[in-house]
């Protein structure tokens, strides 16, 4: 019967050691500097910000499959784009680096695509810049009564100003 208190307050020592011991290895692995990526969601060619706070060194990298690495200095964010190819809708790791400890975070590419800028190939069809199509004679008529009429007016209005009609 001896031995049940025996094991009982060792078991109880055993199991207070290991309380107190737990608190501190957690506290020795957890960074004790952090990092976001703002915002959490972004569709392909958008912008996020980087932020890093609390880290002893002045610079912080920052990498990811999506975008170029960024390395943030003295703690200010900075904006990173993601690349067009993003896939829609799959999460990317953002990886935070100070000194030996690193961070990451998810980001999340938008599953609507916004759309690309447009870029011409070819020819721009702009006038008689060798983009033109044919000739229209309707075109033609139309314009070579306007350029009469224009002639015309200033004929008429200087021959006014001289004091002839």
């Amino acid at each position: 019967m001896r031995r049940t208190p025996r094991l009982a307050a060792a078991a109880a020592l055993t199991a207070l050691m290991t309380g107190l011991a737990a608190p501190a290895a957690i506290a020795a692995s957890t960074p004790t500097w952090g990092w976001s990526v703002s915002p959490g969601t972004v569709a392909p060619g958008g912008q996020v910000t980087l932020s890093a706070h609390g880290c002893p060194v002045p610079t912080v990298t920052v990498s990811s499959g999506v975008f170029d690495t960024v390395t943030l200095n003295e703690g200010r964010p900075a904006k990173a784009r993601v690349d067009w190819d993003a896939k829609p809708g799959a999460q990317y790791t953002v990886t935070f680096k100070c000194q030996k400890q690193t961070g990451t975070v998810e980001l999340t590419i938008a599953s609507n695509r916004p759309v690309h800028p447009v870029h011409p190939v070819g020819p721009v069809n702009t006038g008689l810049g060798g983009g033109t199509s044919g000739m229209n004679a309707a075109e033609l008529t139309g314009g070579a009564l306007l350029l009469t009429a224009a002639v015309g007016t200033v004929v008429l209005r200087r021959r006014r100003a001289d004091g002839r009609v």
